[in-house]
């Protein structure tokens, strides 16, 4: 799933301090015992950050005959772009929507909801820098080679982002189990942006206040929510069959 490393302590250290995300996994030789080791696993520890230990053969199977200095780190093939060069490019019409991510933590919704996204015709998915799953190999694996079929946008503050998209024609509608409207209540004939909340908190309360309506899914049989790709696809392909419909 990856194309990349990068090795030795020092490009690593500073691949964990600027670039967290991009980290799929973290291979240390086995027998190393060194100050910068122990930080690296700290580090990695923080970001969530899969660390292995591996005998030398493994390391030099990675990336040959170099000086690794007992250290690689499998880099992410999946590349983010930054929200305002994304927004930049932008000519928002009817047709278009994106997913905004509030937290997902788990790595398994985050690629199923990747694979949604593609497959429904969603614009963007746009994430939060921290607090939110990396796309790594789970992600991948789980969006099914999808991931990189739709721009992945990264912001470091999710809330700003969203008004940001309300000033360019974006309509912000929130999923939220106590919502009285229905994601089959609202119409989407204009440039939609829906949030998905945390799977164990729901989206956060300042996020919802930035929402322009909230919306649950209909539930019966005292089902209090679902999934949060379950979630995801539910709206993605409602918006899509309204779409449709107006395209005929």
């Amino acid at each position: 799933m990856t194309n990349k490393y990068s090795f030795g302590t020092n490009p690593v250290q500073e691949l964990l301090s600027r670039e967290p995300d991009t980290i799929e996994k973290i291979f240390i030789r086995d027998n190393l015992r060194s100050s910068a080791s122990y930080t690296i696993v700290n580090a990695a520890s923080g970001h969530r950050i899969p660390v292995v230990k591996v005998p030398e053969a493994k390391l030099t199977e990675l990336v040959g005959d170099v000086n690794h200095q007992g250290v690689v780190a499998a880099i992410s093939e999946i590349k983010y772009l930054e929200f305002e060069d994304w927004l930049d490019e932008l000519d928002p019409t009817p047709e278009t929507a994106v997913l905004c991510l509030d937290e997902i933590e788990d790595p398994h919704n985050l690629g199923a909801i990747l694979r949604t996204a593609a497959a429904a015709g969603i614009s963007a998915v746009i994430v939060p820098k921290h607090r939110q799953a990396p796309v790594n190999a789970t992600v991948l694996k789980t969006s099914a080679g999808t991931a990189g079929r739709i721009p992945i946008i990264r912001t470091v503050n999710l809330n700003q982002a969203i008004l940001t998209l309300k000033e360019n024609k974006f309509w912000i509608a929130g999923l939220d189990q106590t919502a009285k409207s229905t994601i089959w209540d609202q119409s989407y004939d204009v440039p939609m942006a829906f949030v998905i909340g945390n799977e164990g908190r729901g989206m956060r309360k300042k996020t919802g206040e930035h929402c322009d309506f909230l919306l649950s899914l209909p539930m019966e049989n005292d089902v209090e929510s679902l999934n949060a790709s379950v979630s995801a696809a539910l709206v993605c392909y409602e918006w899509k069959r309204q779409m449709i419909q107006r395209q005929k």
